[in-house]
């Protein structure tokens, strides 16, 4: 199911890093996944029930798995 949220929410959303890109919906693999991906670390950020979860500890990937590989 892809992400569903308004245009202008999401125009404000970013990622709550420290470089605070802009969002967008889906995954690079799966544009239809419930995730916003950071357009500038590539962190993935969960949305559950409609809601993002903008925060640190709940994202995937991003600059902190990179270092770790």
């Amino acid at each position: 199911m892809a992400v569903q949220l308004d245009a202008q929410l999401l125009e404000i959303l970013a990622c709550p890093g420290d470089d605070h890109g802009a969002l967008a919906t889906g995954t690079p693999d799966d544009a239809e996944a419930d995730y916003l991906t950071c357009t500038v670390c590539a962190r993935r950020y969960p949305v559950r029930d409609g809601i993002p979860v903008l925060l640190l500890e709940e994202a995937e990937g991003g600059p902190e798995d990179s270092a770790k590989a």
